[in-house]
């Protein structure tokens, strides 16, 4: 018996509600276990809270809360109402969980406690993202500066963390500093892989005049669906009789590039081909079996 809507509905805020709380739980084991005892620190907010605690030794579980509170208000201005609700309960009880519960310390190896308190981190925050909350809120920062600055998003969160690194450096040490980097880019790694997913997608366009037989190719032997534009040709190495042609786009895990290209180039060397990265896909046929060989 199919799910009536509100059922639907339910259904995937109980795992959204699920996935914040593991969220919260990696995010303080990560913290906890690895990168306090150790006086690492990551970036954006959660580094900030993390720095402030070493050098004054006041609560990290109170840091943590105090110092988003600007970022819920942003979410609640930028984003809606549900969202900052979401992400204010995920902070507190991610702040609670940090000053109530033990965790034993994993490793006192600067290495591992880099990689790992990163990657336990980085599960937390990409897990309770894709609950439909944060628990660290330089993003929503920098959503807030963009449209004020020439800098992009990615670019802002960049400055943000040199500028947090910077003052680790000065007040930890550089070797702290430079595990703290580590730290943060394994956060960041993990971060993108828990929120689009472990397959990395390349958008395909291709302009050749022999557009139909690629595209059945494509579509019935690589099992892949695709989407065809109307063009016209512009300028090439050989005399255009025929401006008229369709562009064919398709979309494919990062993994079967080559073979796609390769079955292309076997039809038309002279194939235009385009690879774009993109992410957030739904929906078409990219989760079918793999490219036939």
């Amino acid at each position: 018996m199919p799910l009536t809507r509100k059922q639907a509905y339910r259904r995937i805020e109980i795992t959204r509600i699920l996935l914040i709380a593991i969220g919260i739980a990696c995010a303080a084991f990560g913290l906890k276990g690895f990168l306090i005892p150790n006086e690492f620190i990551d970036g954006g907010v959660t580094g900030i809270s993390l720095l402030i605690s070493s050098i004054t030794g006041w609560p990290i579980s109170i840091l943590i809360l105090v110092i988003n509170i600007p970022f819920i208000w942003l979410g609640y201005k930028r984003v809606d109402k549900l969202f900052a609700l979401k992400t204010l309960i995920a902070i507190i009880i991610l702040a609670l969980v940090l000053y109530f519960v033990t965790f034993p310390l994993v490793t006192k190896d600067k290495l591992l406690t880099a990689v790992f308190g990163g990657f336990f981190l980085g599960t937390g925050i990409g897990l309770a993202m894709r609950g439909g909350s944060v628990i660290d809120g330089t993003e929503l920062l920098a959503v807030y500066i963009n449209p004020r600055s020439a800098l992009s998003i990615g670019q802002i969160i960049l400055v943000i963390n040199i500028f947090i690194f910077g003052i680790a450096a000065f007040f930890l040490g550089i070797e702290s500093a430079l595990y703290s980097i580590l730290t943060y880019l394994a956060a960041t790694q993990t971060i993108n892989y828990i929120v689009q997913g472990f397959d990395e997608f390349t958008s395909v366009t291709i302009v050749s005049p022999k557009s139909e037989l690629i595209k059945n190719v494509i579509m019935r032997h690589l099992h892949r669906g695709v989407t065809v534009y109307k063009g016209e040709r512009g300028f090439g190495k050989t005399e255009i009789t025929n401006k008229n042609v369709d562009i064919i786009v398709t979309v494919i895990t990062r993994l079967e590039v080559q073979r796609l290209v390769a079955r292309v180039q076997q039809i038309d060397p002279a194939a235009f081909i385009v690879t774009n990265s993109v992410s957030g896909v739904r929906g078409g046929l990219i989760k079918r079996q793999p490219l036939d060989h």
